[in-house]
């Protein structure tokens, strides 16, 4: 598992209750839906994701979500109409689809690697999800996210995979949320 700072980890948490406060302000089409029922999955799974990233992405990320905040954007009622093809793309910044591309081929690695982990699907959903996400980050935030991936790249290693073994390691205690 990789060790967070102290700084990291405060902008993870600041990070993952802003997300929470929009993904559960988010007016779904047919009523909330069951994972706005489970605001603990939802901090461990938004955890994992930010667990990679160096505090310049989760500053660049927490000024985002502010500013998005100050303005009455909810950036998940914009990543989830987007999902649903309910809103045209915005950002149609080349960085998105880079960035997803590399994302999913970890995703994939990850499915080869442990098939009984990542069942259903071909992880075109996940490619779909991660390009709509990436389009609510603004530029400077973007450009972060592609020069940590790309980084990663030349390391060789797989941010994906990291994602989940700091995933496993954090919430391997029986305090794990249900259903992750």
């Amino acid at each position: 598992m990789a060790i967070l700072g102290e700084r990291e980890q405060q902008l993870i948490d600041a990070i993952v209750e802003r997300e929470l406060d929009m993904f559960l302000a988010v007016d779904n089409l047919g009523g909330p839906a069951g994972c706005q029922q489970r605001p603990d999955s939802f901090r461990a799974m938004r955890w994992m994701t930010h667990s990679v990233f160096p505090a310049e992405y989760l500053e660049s990320w927490l000024g985002d979500l502010e500013t998005a905040g100050e303005q009455g954007l909810n950036l998940m009622t914009v990543k989830y109409a987007r999902m649903d093809d309910l809103i045209p793309r915005e950002n149609r910044s080349p960085l998105v689809d880079d960035v997803a591309e590399v994302e999913f081929r970890w995703m994939q690695e990850l499915r080869q690697e442990s098939p009984e982990s990542f069942r259903g699907g071909d992880g075109e959903g996940f490619r779909r999800y991660l390009s709509c996400e990436l389009e609510t980050l603004s530029q400077r935030t973007l450009q972060i996210y592609q020069r940590v991936v790309a980084e990663a790249v030349e390391q060789g290693r797989n941010l994906a995979r990291e994602r989940y073994e700091n995933f496993r390691a954090r919430f391997k205690r029986q305090d794990a949320p249900a259903g992750e």
